[in-house]
């Protein structure tokens, strides 16, 4: 079969050259500048496999793997072959032939998808909202649903649109009794723990006032969610607010017992205290000789004017970018211009000013190719300077940085960036700005522990906080930075041990450099 490759491949250049040959003379520089670009993409196998590792991610991001996953699969075995195919050494032919196959496969599954899409809107809809609500916690009962959803998504493949067009209702349906269900049991579950904990510690004496809304809200939730299951944003409203409150309860009814045995004046100072260190840290001046009415003003003025310039520096920064822009748009008008004058002094023909031209973007581009190998280099290293190497691992792949957290920890099932991971952030946050608007892609891992369900919601869900974090500390736009959930899919190291697994929770960090147009 790959001989027949050989063959056709060779037969189509014979084509194409013949079609070259009988172009028009004015054609020649033009066609081949396309063919030197075209060369030199098929030359670099390394390139079109990460292209398509790109690819594949992003089809896992737009849900491919289950709108279209048969068809998917496909495209993830001919990577699979086409990754072996680089690393063994094969010819070339080979892994192009791999590539196209698996972009081919991607194209209809795209397709396959946008019907996908269209047909079971609603199911969707379902489904993400019980994922949102934590349904993957009931293990069975989801991979049963889900089971039936990609029972959904096959029949379209098939060209069976009738049985998912009949079947999608009860599927819908199912997807929202887990939802409710998991609001009930998740959510206003850990209310009522909450809630008995903070019994436990006689709230309802030393606490009555946060202990009586605390509750209410729970009873007013409950109530809301039997009566109204599809009242979806409402419920979710009234959810994080019973939550709130239980949480509350439980700090101020601690609060209380600790304060109960003390003095007055050592609550006061106490109180003195807090509000010193914090006007300390914002810089502001000593106020503790005044009311502590007038030192929270002191504070909360402070943290204005701190808002206040940040607010200042970013329209400021603004403001110096579009002026950059302004004068790059009016310096390559003069250069536009100067070129014109060139051409039109040294009277040239329009067919060796073109062949002019490809010559010099052959050797702009290797200049450009060898300088941003250059400057990468040297951000690589700055950049691994950056981390301890217990804090983070930093490597080359391809045209690619990669930063594996060892590092980052999140609470067991969760996906709450804690305060110590801030400065492991912060590190990150600068280490992408080293680069110039790169590419950033968030990749969440796990071990194999639980199902496959829960572990590639979680490693999503983790992903995705970390896409946010930085996004709200204005790393880059939302736009640039993506975040894909893999769960146990790509281990580094057996997931038999304690410490493989440990390797295996992680979180990588790919910055892709954007390469400027020649």
């Amino acid at each position: 079969m790959k001989t027949h490759g050989r063959t056709t491949l060779w037969a189509a250049m014979l084509i194409v050259g013949a079609a070259i040959t009988g172009c028009a003379q004015s054609q020649i520089a033009g066609s081949a500048l396309a063919a030197a670009q075209n060369e030199a993409m098929l030359a670099n196998p390394v390139e079109l496999v990460n292209q398509l590792s790109n690819a594949i991610s992003e089809a896992r991001m737009a849900q491919l793997n289950v709108l279209a996953p048969e068809w998917f699969k496909k495209a993830e075995n001919s990577f699979i072959s086409a990754q072996m195919d680089l690393e063994k050494g094969n010819e070339i032919i080979d892994i192009r032939q791999s590539v196209l196959e698996s972009h081919a496969h991607l194209e209809k599954a795209e397709e396959i998808a946008m019907v996908s899409r269209t047909t079971l809107a609603d199911t969707l809809k379902a489904r993400e909202m019980a994922r949102s609500a934590g349904a993957t916690k009931f293990e069975d009962e989801y991979r049963r649903v889900e089971s039936e959803f990609l029972d959904l998504t096959r029949a379209i493949e098939r060209d069976n649109l009738s049985y998912a067009q009949n079947t999608r209702s009860r599927v819908s349906e199912r997807y929202r009794e887990l939802e409710v269900r998991a609001i009930k049991e998740e959510t206003i579950g850990e209310v009522r723990a909450l809630i008995a904990r903070a019994e436990a510690l006689d709230a309802r004496k030393i606490a009555p006032l946060a202990y009586d809304q605390a509750v209410e809200q729970l009873n007013t939730t409950d109530a809301f969610i039997s009566a109204n299951p599809y009242a979806k944003e409402e419920m979710h409203a009234m959810a994080r607010d019973a939550l709130f409150q239980a949480n509350r309860l439980v700090v101020i009814t601690e609060e209380s017992n600790r304060i109960k045995p003390m003095q007055p004046e050592a609550v006061a100072l106490l109180i003195e205290k807090h509000l010193h260190t914090i006007s300390t840290t914002l810089g502001a001046p000593d106020m503790r000789s005044q009311a502590y009415s007038t030192q929270l003003d002191n504070i909360v003025g402070s943290v204005n004017a701190l808002k206040s310039d940040r607010t200042f520096m970013s329209q400021k920064n603004q403001a110096l970018q579009a002026e950059m822009e302004q004068l790059k748009a009016e310096y390559q008008a003069r250069i536009d211009a100067l070129n014109v004058r060139v051409a039109t002094l040294e009277g040239k023909t329009r067919q060796d000013q073109m062949a002019k031209e490809l010559l010099a973007r052959e050797r702009m581009a290797a200049e450009q190719r060898l300088a941003a190998e250059r400057k990468f280099n040297q951000l690589f290293v700055a950049v691994q300077n950056y981390f301890e190497a217990e804090e983070a691992e930093v490597y080359k792949q391809e045209n690619q940085l990669v930063i594996r957290l060892k590092a980052m920890r999140f609470p067991v099932g969760k996906s709450i960036i804690m305060p110590d991971n801030y400065a492991l952030l912060s590190k990150v946050q600068k280490a992408i700005r080293t680069f110039d608007d790169p590419r950033v892609i968030v990749e969440g891992h796990t071990d194999t522990t639980g199902s496959n369900e829960v572990n590639m919601l979680l490693s999503q869900q983790r992903a995705e906080a970390v896409r946010a974090y930085m996004i709200a500390n204005q790393t880059l736009l939302p736009d640039s930075i993506s975040a894909v959930g893999y769960g146990s899919e790509r281990p580094l190291a057996s997931n038999a041990t304690p410490a493989g697994r440990a390797i295996n929770r992680r979180i990588d960090i790919l910055i892709i450099p954007q390469e400027k147009p020649i």
